[in-house]
C-alpha cells in the first residue's frame, strides 16, 4: 500500500514539474512581449526547448516507472532550464521597471543555466539507463560530474564576463576559462563516455540496445548541445538534437524492441561511407582528367560523374557487408555453416560438438543463450546449453530426413534472418542425427558390455550351482554302488537307476544351457532351415503365415552373424504374432556383401507413439554388436518393416 501511495505521489510530482515548466515558458514569453528587443530573450532560444521537451517527456516516463532516477533528472533538468527562460526575461523586466531583485534573478539564471546544461550532459550518461552506475569506480566521476555546476557558477558570479552571447544565447567558451575548469569539465565528460562504453560492453543484448538508442543520435546530440553552450554553432542543428535526446531516451526505456536502432545506425554508416568514398572517387578522377586532358574540365567532371555512378552499387554492397559485419558479426548462413564444420571438426567427442555447436548458433543468431536438445530413439534427452535463454525463448525444430531428432532453443531480442536460421537448423539436425547415432552406438556397447557379463555370470551360477553338485552327486552315487556291489549286489541296481535319471536331467540341464548360446537347429538345418523352423512355429494355430525367401547362399556365414540373423528374425516373428494382427509375414534373407534381413507384415503396423522396449533394443543391439544397424519403421503394405544390415566380412566365425 504504501508503495503505491509513493508511485501515484512520483506521478503527481512528475506532472507539476511539466505543469510548471510550461506555465514558466509560458510567463516568460508573455514579459518578453512587454520588453525592448534588445532586452528580451530570443524566440527560439534553445532552453526552451529544453523545457518543454525534456520535463514533459521525464514526467511520461515516470508515469510508467515512479522510481526511475534518470526520468527525476530529466524533470529536474528541464524545471531548471524553464526557470532560467523565465529569468532571462524577468530580470530585465525588474531592472526596466526598476524593482528590487532583479540582480538576483539574474545571477539565479546563471546557477539554473549550468544545473540543466552539465546534468544532462555530464550525470545522465553516468547513470543511464537504470539509474545505477556501473561500477562503484565511477563514483568519483560522478560527484565530479555533480560539482561541475557549481564550479561554473562560482566562476560565473567571480567573472561575469566571460561569458558570450552568440544571437541571444549564452556561450562559456573554452579558450577564456581557466585551464583547470576545462580539465574538470572535459574530465567528467570522458568520464561519462568512458561508463556508456563500459556499460555496453558487460551489458545483456536488451540492454544494450537501450544504450544504442542514447549513443545515437543521444551521445551524439548531447555532444552537439555540450559544443554549442561553449561555441557558436548552427541554431537548428542545435535545437532539433535537444528535440531528439528524450525522445531517444524514451524509446530506449520503454520501446527500444520496437524499433530497430541497428537498422538506423547500419544505414547511416553505410550511405556517410559512400558519401567519402564517391566524393573522394570524383575528385580524384575529376583532379586526374584535367591534368590530362587541360581546358577540357566539362568532359573531366562528366567522366568523374560517369565513374563514380559506375562504383556506387558495388562500393554500397562492399560497406554494407562490412558495416553488417561489424554491428551484427557474419550474417552470411554458409560462412557460419562452414565455420560451425570447421569447429566441429576439433571436438573430441559428440558431446563437445553438440558444446561447440551451441556456442557457433549463439553467436551467428546474436543470442542471450542457446539450448541444442536431441532426441535419442528411446525418448531420452542429450542437451547442450550456451548461455541464458531467458523466459520466452524461440524454437526450431531439427528435422533429418523428415525424421524429427532434436529442437534448437534460442533467446532473441528480435527476430532473425530466415535463411540463416534455416541454413544453421539443416546443419543442427546433421549433427543432431549424429550425435544420436553416437548416443546409440554408446549404449548398444555398454548393454553389450552388460550383456555379456550377464551371461558370463549366470553361465558360472549353472554351472556352479547346477551341473557342479549334479556332478558330485554323480561320483558320489558310482562310488556308492562300487561299494555296495562288493557286499550286496541286488542293491546295487537301485543305485544304477537313480545314476541314469540324473544322468538324463543333466543331460536337459546342458542342453538348455548350450541352446542358450547357440540355437541348435542353426546347426541341425542351417540358417535357411532354422528360419523355416521358426515360420512354421508362427503359423501353428492363429498366427500368420510366414513365406521365408532367400537370395544367394548362405552356408559358410560366420557364427555370429546366423546367431544375430535368427535371434531378429525370432524377435520380429514374435512381434508379428503377438501384436500386429496380421495374415501374412515375409522374411527375405539376401547376401550380397552384407546380409540383409528383412522382415514385412500386412498387421496393424505401429502405434503413432512408439517406444523401443526390450526387444526392438536387442534387435537394434544384435547389429550393432556386428557393425551394422536395424531400423523399424511402417512397412509398404501398411504393415511393420524391420530391416537389419549385418556385415559378414571380417565378422568372426
Amino acid at each position: 500500500m504504501q508503495t503505491e501511495e509513493h508511485d501515484r505521489a512520483a506521478r503527481r510530482i512528475g506532472a507539476l514539474f511539466a505543469l510548471g515548466a510550461v506555465v514558466s515558458v509560458a510567463a516568460s514569453l508573455v514579459i518578453g512581449g512587454r520588453l525592448p528587443s534588445e532586452q528580451r530573450m530570443v524566440w527560439w532560444h534553445p532552453e526552451i526547448l529544453v523545457a518543454l521537451a525534456w520535463t514533459p517527456v521525464g514526467a511520461v516516463l515516470l508515469r510508467h516507472r515512479p522510481g526511475l532516477k534518470v526520468a527525476w533528472l530529466m524533470v529536474g533538468a528541464g524545471f531548471s532550464a524553464s526557470l532560467y527562460v523565465l529569468s532571462l526575461n524577468l530580470g530585465p523586466w525588474f531592472e526596466l521597471h526598476r524593482l528590487p531583485g532583479a540582480g538576483f534573478v539574474q545571477w539565479l539564471g546563471v546557477w539554473l543555466w549550468a544545473v540543466d546544461t552539465y546534468a544532462l550532459t555530464l550525470v545522465l550518461p553516468l547513470i543511464f539507463p537504470d539509474g545505477r552506475l556501473v561500477s562503484r569506480w565511477f563514483r568519483p566521476a560522478l560527484a565530479l560530474a555533480c560539482l561541475v555546476p557549481v564550479v561554473v557558477c562560482v566562476h560565473l558570479t567571480i567573472d561575469p564576463d566571460v561569458r558570450r552571447w552568440h544571437n541571444g544565447v549564452s556561450v562559456y567558451p573554452f579558450d577564456r576559462i581557466p585551464l583547470p575548469i576545462s580539465v574538470v569539465i572535459v574530465t567528467a565528460l570522458a568520464a561519462g563516455l568512458f561508463s556508456v562504453a563500459v556499460r555496453f560492453v558487460q551489458a545483456p543484448p536488451d540492454v544494450r540496445r537501450q544504450i544504442a538508442w542514447v549513443v545515437y543520435p543521444g551521445i551524439v546530440a548531447e555532444a552537439i548541445i555540450f559544443v554549442g553552450e561553449n561555441s557558436p554553432i548552427g541554431d537548428p542543428l542545435r535545437d532539433l538534437t535537444i528535440v531528439a535526446v528524450p525522445i531517444c531516451i524514451a524509446i530506449a526505456i520503454t520501446r527500444y524492441r520496437l524499433y530497430d536502432i541497428d537498422l538506423v545506425v547500419s544505414r547511416t554508416l553505410v550511405y556517410a561511407g559512400l558519401v567519402v568514398v564517391i566524393t573522394g572517387v570524383y575528385f580524384a578522377l575529376v583532379g586526374t582528367a584535367s591534368l590530362l586532358a587541360h581546358g577540357r574540365g566539362t568532359l573531366a567532371g562528366l567522366a568523374g560523374a560517369i565513374v563514380a555512378g559506375a562504383v556506387f552499387e558495388p562500393v554500397r554492397r562492399r560497406l554494407q557487408r562490412t558495416v553488417d559485419g561489424f554491428i551484427h558479426g557474419e550474417r552470411d548462413p554458409y560462412r557460419i555453416a562452414d565455420r560451425l564444420n570447421r569447429r566441429l571438426q576439433t571436438a573430441a567427442n559428440p558431446g563437445a560438438a553438440l558444446a561447440v555447436a551451441a556456442e557457433v548458433a549463439r553467436s551467428a543468431l546474436h543470442a542471450t543463450g542457446v539450448t541444442i536438445e536431441v532426441l535419442d530413439r528411446d525418448g531420452r534427452k542429450i542437451a547442450a546449453e550456451d548461455g541464458v535463454l531467458g523466459d520466452r525463448p524461440q524454437l526450431i525444430p531439427l528435422v533429418w530426413h523428415g525424421e524429427p531428432v532434436g529442437r534448437l532453443l534460442f533467446g532473441v531480442t528480435r527476430t532473425p534472418d530466415a535463411r540463416l536460421s534455416n541454413v544453421l537448423a539443416r546443419n543442427l539436425a546433421e549433427l543432431a542425427n549424429a550425435a544420436r547415432l553416437a548416443a546409440d552406438v554408446q549404449r548398444s556397447r555398454e548393454h553389450i558390455l552388460r550383456t555379456r557379463e550377464e551371461e558370463r555370470r549366470r553361465l558360472r551360477r549353472d554351472l556352479h550351482d547346477g551341473l557342479g553338485p549334479t556332478l558330485a552327486s554323480l561320483a558320489m552315487t558310482v562310488d556308492a554302488a562300487r561299494i555296495t556291489l562288493k557286499t550286496d549286489p541286488e542293491a546295487v541296481d537301485g543305485l544304477l537307476e537313480e545314476l541314469r535319471a540324473t544322468m538324463g536331467r543333466t543331460i536337459g540341464d546342458i542342453r538348455e544351457l548350450v541352446y542358450g548360446l547357440r540355437p541348435p537347429a542353426l546347426d541341425d538345418l542351417g540358417l535357411e532351415g532354422a528360419i523355416q523352423a521358426l515360420g512354421g512355429v508362427v503359423a501353428s494355430g492363429d498366427g500368420p503365415q510366414v513365406d521365408v525367401r532367400v537370395v544367394g547362399d548362405l552356408k559358410g556365414l560366420p557364427a555370429a552373424a546366423e546367431v544375430a540373423a535368427y535371434r531378429i528374425v525370432q524377435e520380429a516373428l514374435t512381434n508379428v504374432h503377438r501384436h500386429a494382427k496380421a495374415g501374412r509375414a515375409e522374411v527375405r534373407l539376401h547376401l550380397n556383401g552384407d546380409l540383409h534381413v528383412t522382415v514385412d507384415d500386412d498387421g496393424v503396423g505401429l502405434p503413432y507413439q512408439v517406444r523401443s522396449g526390450i526387444g526392438m533394443s536387442s534387435m537394434r543391439e544384435r547389429a550393432a554388436e556386428l557393425g551394422g544397424s536395424c531400423t523399424v519403421g511402417p512397412g509398404p503394405k501398411g504393415g511393420t518393416l524391420v530391416r537389419a544390415r549385418l556385415p559378414v566380412n571380417g565378422v568372426s566365425s
